[in-house]
């Protein structure tokens, strides 16, 4: 993996906004109506390619697809999974658990919740997402029978990536993956004995998917949100020591997921969930940094520009950054239609480089600006806008601590 010694390098978390012609096709795609395969598939290609340059107009040097390719962050996995089904509720059948407001904070802020579920997401035209086609969000993924990975998309996502790199100069390029527990999420099991035997089922079909990742050329990034917002979800029921000791547990099996990737092709992303609610029981990064550590990865990707998180570099002063390894704080955010000042993206870069070397650090964002199709957390110029602002902040702060 690159690392920045002569200058910061420049990322971000993943997930980038669908063009509308390219969210207009998926929409017919996940509700069943009209849809051509091969206009989509021609129009994924040139889009892909789009984004890849667009990247590297604002300067990142490390790009992604966009996840163009995905529905969403993990619902992509349903559809590259047997064994997995996806349907309506059934009568007298439970509600899915909203993520959102099923931890400590749910019951917290309930009006607030009660008006932002409806309008989380808006596309900007003048439509909210929540009046348009989608696929229905109390739709149940169940797991009917045994798990395997079925590779086709995941052949076309790199074959789209590797032909919109091809003549651009960039340092690296990744490719996200939902890890096991993400991927697994809250879903229904009614084919094996038992929720462990599920999940590591689930990460056994997902190596395939990392390793070819890997062997195509590119760094994989797992995202993994759910280690902390579960994490504070299962604190509802449960007292801390019993969920630090089962995160233990997935954090062993996640490492025996990735047994046979190097680590220095590992990128491991958490993040407190990405809506812009209020987040007061976010559980603090110091309570899990034992455990994000303990993944075999090279580079971390964390939260911390959002104004929960910012303060939580401090905690490098107590923790000490393992030999060879890299972070990859958010120095912009995604929750926000604000553009960071490049002074400020430049300040929050020294206070890293200052705490664990700037050799270390690489600049990126809190989360991607939209984790599923149909998501859009800010404006798509405003998106573009940060990219900007992120690499100018970071060319500055290279001036700065390089002293060129």
């Amino acid at each position: 993996m690159k690392r920045s010694t002569d200058r910061i390098l420049v990322t971000h978390a993943g997930s980038l906004i669908r063009p509308p012609e390219l969210r207009a096709l998926i929409a017919g795609k996940v509700t069943g109506n009209a849809f051509d395969e091969a206009e989509y598939q021609s129009l994924l290609s040139e889009k892909v390619a789009e984004v890849v340059r667009l990247q590297e107009e604002a300067g990142i040097d490390i790009p992604s697809d966009g996840e163009y390719g995905k529905r969403g962050w993990t619902s992509y996995v349903a559809h590259r999974l047997t064994g997995v089904e996806i349907r309506a509720p059934r009568a007298g059948e439970p509600e899915p658990i909203n993520v959102r407001t099923a931890g400590r904070e749910g019951t917290k802020f309930l009006e607030f919740y009660a008006a932002y579920e409806p309008v989380q997401n808006y596309d900007w035209t003048g439509v909210a997402l929540a009046d348009a086609p989608k696929e229905r969000p109390s739709d149940v993924w169940e797991c009917t029978g045994p798990i395997a990975y079925k590779d086709a998309e995941i052949k076309t996502d790199i074959g789209n990536f590797r032909a919109a790199l091809r003549g651009r100069s960039f340092a690296e390029a990744f490719l996200p993956v939902a890890a096991p527990e993400s991927a697994r999420g809250i879903r229904i099991n009614r084919h094996y004995a038992n929720p462990d035997a599920f999940l590591a089922a689930m990460a056994e079909a997902l190596r395939a998917e990392y390793r070819a990742i890997v062997d195509a050329g590119f760094l994989i990034q797992l995202d993994d949100a759910f280690l902390a917002h579960e994490y504070d979800r299962l604190l509802v029921t449960q007292n801390a020591r019993d969920v630090q000791r089962w995160f233990a547990g997935y954090i062993e099996m996640l490492n025996h997921t990735i047994r046979d990737i190097p680590e220095e092709k590992i990128r491991y992303h958490v993040c407190w969930g990405s809506w812009n609610g209020p987040h007061t029981s976010d559980v603090p990064l110091r309570e899990i940094v034992d455990l994000i550590l303990g993944v075999k990865a090279q580079a971390y990707s964390l939260e911390a520009a959002n104004p929960r998180h910012e303060h939580e570099f401090e905690v490098w002063q107590e923790v000490k950054l393992p030999e060879g390894k890299i972070l990859i704080p958010g120095v912009v955010t995604h929750s926000t239609n604000v553009v960071e000042h490049p002074e400020l993206i430049a300040m929050r870069i020294r206070n890293f480089a200052r705490l664990v070397g700037r050799e270390n650090v690489i600049a990126g964002t809190d989360c991607g600006f939209s984790q599923n199709w149909n998501t859009i957390r800010v404006h798509p110029s405003i998106q573009w806008a940060k990219l900007q602002s992120l690499a100018e902040g970071a060319r500055l702060a290279s001036r700065q601590l390089w002293g060129k």
